[in-house]
């Protein structure tokens, strides 16, 4: 059975950490052009000719490194010593490179708390040391931190100049910041009462309405195992930038690239082909000599251009620049949908779909201008769904965020739904990005429905015009108190006052969708028991 995309915690990859050792690991780099073979092996993945067996996590690494020195904080390097520690250094002064790197020791332990100054806001923020490693160049060690309330995607590499020891029960002097969803800086909390008792139900439209993710207490058992498990492997991040095309990309998260490509602090990306490099010249000189210029695939979609007397207008389905669709077999380009799964794992902390691509179909999202078509996101599906799914994982890359290409992806899969005559529900778990995109496009669409017809219509009137599922509709519903249980089923309850308070935040607008169905050149491929089905 194909893993599910972004659902429960697979096996695929083992989460390489960043090596501590200050001598190279013994693997043989691969040629700039030469391709890795991987061999998929019950869902897990090795890399022929990589040069030998992974060694230690950094984490693991940095615990051996540091075991029975009992250092519980901050070493004051500058301060006066004792005999012992004068003489330890008087012992470790004729070694040299290898033999005296038995005496570092770091001046925070992996596990401690500590204040630190982050880069996102330039602001002193609680944070935890989650692995360190030593720089042979500077002497120093380097600090992996994780900001406290904070995603994990603004997890960073610090100097030990930016990290200060934390008192427990002396807080930062700064208030604390929500971070954005889109990473930076983000906004000021509101303070909330300590004392203020939440019932269930404020507490549920508390989180929905800010986008709260439940954390691992709140999961079933086995899910709170799989997610520990997740996080263990992926708590490091093993690239810390892409460049691809004209655009530099911070990464958000873990992605299990292969080992001669992983710990690097700049990963190159070629935007037409997705081949993945480590050095800016292997990128120049694979450009030279790559003749893509658009995703493998058929075009399924082109946004119609804008009116001749109107050249830069934008709006509907009009895109400037114009943009395509390209559906792209996972089976038949495999090499192309597997380096996009691992590009698109950097920015998804739950994509777990990384080799195994053969039974989806890839949705790609491109701009069009005169070097070609550029991936700005796409979203992939199961070629045969047994849970009504129509979409299986969503990305729009970072720079392209904040463009309305999310609410297109997610309209275009149900325009596909549509078009198969069936209801279809995005695949669960949804990103934090992923909820927020469908819960505003659900609520527009639905609101946009009510208003023209008045509200007289029923759950299942809704469901065959949108193909939306039923649940969809009306967990949307109860979160704009819209409907009603009533004698065992949910009726729709709605006045035009109540649409127009819903509706004032786009000035009662009318929804235009962003996607033109009669562009749409595509058909369903049969399912399975449908080819098989012999004519009478």
């Amino acid at each position: 059975m194909a893993p599910s995309s972004e659902g429960a915690v697979g096996q695929a990859a083992a989460a390489d950490q960043p090596a501590v050792s200050t001598s190279p690991p013994a693997v043989a780099p691969l040629a700039p052009d030469e391709p890795e073979t991987l061999v998929l092996d019950e869902g897990n993945v090795h890399s022929v000719g990589a040069g030998g067996e992974c060694g230690a996590s950094g984490r693991e690494t940095a615990a051996a490194s540091t075991a029975g020195r009992g250092s519980g904080g901050p070493v004051d390097s500058s301060a006066a010593v004792g005999p012992s520690a004068v003489a330890l250094h008087e012992a470790t002064d004729g070694l040299q490179g290898d033999q005296s790197k038995d005496w570092r020791v770091a001046s925070y332990e992996v596990g401690s708390k500590v204040l630190c100054t982050a880069i996102f806001d330039n602001q002193q923020r609680l944070a935890q040391i989650v692995d360190q490693r030593y720089n042979t160049g500077d002497g120093l060690f380097s600090y992996y931190v994780h900001y406290v309330d904070f995603d994990k995607r603004l997890d960073e590499w610090v100097s030990v100049s930016r990290l200060q020891p934390f008192t427990p029960g002396v807080a930062p002097s700064e208030p604390l910041m929500s971070p954005r969803l889109g990473g930076g800086a983000g906004e000021l909390l509101s303070p909330v009462s300590q004392e203020r008792k939440l019932t269930r139900k404020l507490k549920r439209r508390y989180e929905e309405v800010m986008h709260v993710q439940k954390g691992v207490e709140d999961l079933p058992p086995i899910d709170q195992t799989l997610e520990r498990e997740h996080h263990e492997r992926t708590k490091v991040k093993n690239i810390m930038m892409v460049e691809m095309g004209k655009y530099e990309m911070d990464a958000w998260y873990f992605s299990p690239f292969p080992e001669a490509y992983a710990n690097q602090d700049k990963l190159y990306v070629c935007e037409f082909c997705l081949k993945y490099m480590k050095k800016k010249k292997t990128l120049l000189r694979h450009r030279a000599k790559c003749a893509w210029t658009h995703p493998p695939g058929d075009e399924i979609y082109r946004s119609p251009p804008p009116p001749l007397d109107n050249p830069s207008f934008t709006g509907g389905p009009v895109f400037n620049p114009p943009v395509s669709m390209f559906e792209v077999d996972g089976k038949a380009n495999k090499i192309y949908c597997q380096n996009l799964c691992l590009l698109s794992k950097l920015f998804l902390d739950h994509k777990t779909l990384y080799y195994d691509v053969d039974p989806f179909l890839f949705y790609i999202l491109t701009e069009q201008d005169s070097a070609g078509h550029h991936v700005v996101g796409y979203f992939s599906k199961e070629k045969a769904s047994q849970e009504e799914y129509n979409l299986a994982c969503i990305l729009t890359l970072p720079p392209h965020q904040r463009k309305g290409y999310g609410r297109f992806l997610i309209t275009f899969s149900y325009e596909l739904s549509k078009k198969e005559g069936r209801v279809g529900t995005p695949e669960r778990p949804l990103s934090d990005l992923g909820q927020v995109s469908y819960r505003s496009y659900w609520t527009r669409v639905l609101l946009d429905i009510l208003k023209e017809h008045k509200g007289n219509l029923s759950i299942k009137d809704i469901s065959q015009m949108t193909s939306f599922r039923a649940d969809d509709i009306v967990t949307t519903l109860q979160s704009l108190n819209l409907i009603k249980y009533w004698k065992g089923q949910h009726i729709i309850s709605v006045t035009p006052r109540v649409l127009e308070e819903h509706l004032k935040p786009v000035n009662g607008q009318r929804y235009v969708s962003c996607v033109d169905p009669s562009r749409i050149h595509w058909a369903p491929l049969l399912s399975p028991r449908t080819a098989s089905k012999k004519p009478k």
